[in-house]
């Protein structure tokens, strides 16, 4: 159902949460991809502070996730801010373990 369809992509934002952090919201895929770059270029070059990317709120994501993550890093980097990220899905630490990137990634470590 169309009207479903974009519900769906409405739901999907990157938005500023508390101090320091940004928060990944919805379905990370390829109709919901491009804005949310777009959003978290403009979110990460307005900081001027080191930043934590929370994604507990992400519902499930495709490899379009990983490469916005990629991005938001290189975007971080380029503006000489130091970009973490906490609460990975488990769907995106498979795909990232698969395509080798579990390893570049700056994960927060799980809190106890």
């Amino acid at each position: 159902m169309p009207g479903s369809r974009l519900r769906a992509m409405s739901e999907a934002r990157i938005e500023r949460g508390g101090e320091g952090e940004l928060r990944l919201i919805g379905v990370l895929d390829y109709s919901s991809g491009p804005a949310l770059r777009e959003a978290g270029r403009m979110l990460i070059a307005g900081s001027r502070a080191p930043l934590t990317l929370d994604c507990s709120a992400v519902e499930r994501s495709s490899s379009v996730g990983l490469s916005l993550l990629l991005a938001f890093m290189r975007d971080a980097r380029s503006a000489n801010i130091d970009l973490r990220v906490s609460a990975l899905p488990d769907d995106m630490q498979k795909i990232a373990k698969v395509s080798g990137l579990l390893e570049i990634l700056p994960l927060e470590a799980p809190r106890t």
